[in-house]
C-alpha cells in the first residue's frame, strides 16, 4: 500500500516504517512552550492522501506523557481519506497538565492505517436476544 504525503517543514525527519509494532510516529513540525492549563494543535507537518477504504487513527505514543505532560484533547483522533488536500496538515490537539517544552522532531504521537467501517443498516426491535450483563461497567461483578 502507498500513501501519498507532503513534508511541509523541510527540517522534519521522514516517516518510518516500523520493524516492530503496527503504528507510525509522528512528530512535532513546530517547537511549542506550554504552560500547565493551556491547549494548543501542534502541527505535524504532513499533509497525506490515505488509500479509499482508509482512515487514520491518531494516538498518544506511550511516552508522550511522561515526557511532556500532555493529553490528546479529543481522544480520538480520526482523519478520514477525503482530508487529503495538499494544505490538509494534520495536527495534534494537545492540553498541558504542566509547564512543557516540545521541540521541532519530538516523536509525539503515532498513527495507524484501519479499514473504514462498512455501512451499516439499523433495524428497530421491541427486545434483544442475548442475556443482559447487568448494567454499564458491570463486567467481573457479581
Amino acid at each position: 500500500m502507498k500513501i501519498k504525503i507532503i513534508y511541509h517543514n523541510k527540517n522534519l525527519k521522514k516517516l518510518e516504517n516500523l520493524q516492530i509494532g503496527d503504528w507510525i510516529d509522528l512528530r512535532a513540525a513546530e517547537n511549542v512552550s506550554l504552560k500547565a492549563g493551556e491547549s494548543s494543535y501542534i502541527s505535524l507537518g504532513v499533509s497525506m492522501k490515505l488509500p479509499d477504504g482508509y482512515e487514520a487513527h491518531v494516538a498518544p505514543r506511550s511516552s508522550s506523557f511522561k515526557n511532556w505532560g500532555i493529553l490528546q484533547t479529543n481522544s480520538v483522533g480520526i482523519v478520514d481519506n477525503s482530508y487529503s488536500g495538499t494544505n490538509d496538515i494534520w495536527k495534534y490537539p494537545v492540553l498541558a497538565t504542566r509547564d512543557t517544552e516540545i521541540q521541532e522532531n519530538d516523536r509525539i504521537c503515532q498513527f495507524r492505517i484501519i479499514e473504514k467501517m462498512p455501512p451499516v443498516e439499523f433495524e428497530e426491535v421491541e427486545a434483544l436476544d442475548d442475556v443482559d450483563r447487568g448494567g454499564f461497567g458491570s463486567t467481573g461483578k457479581n
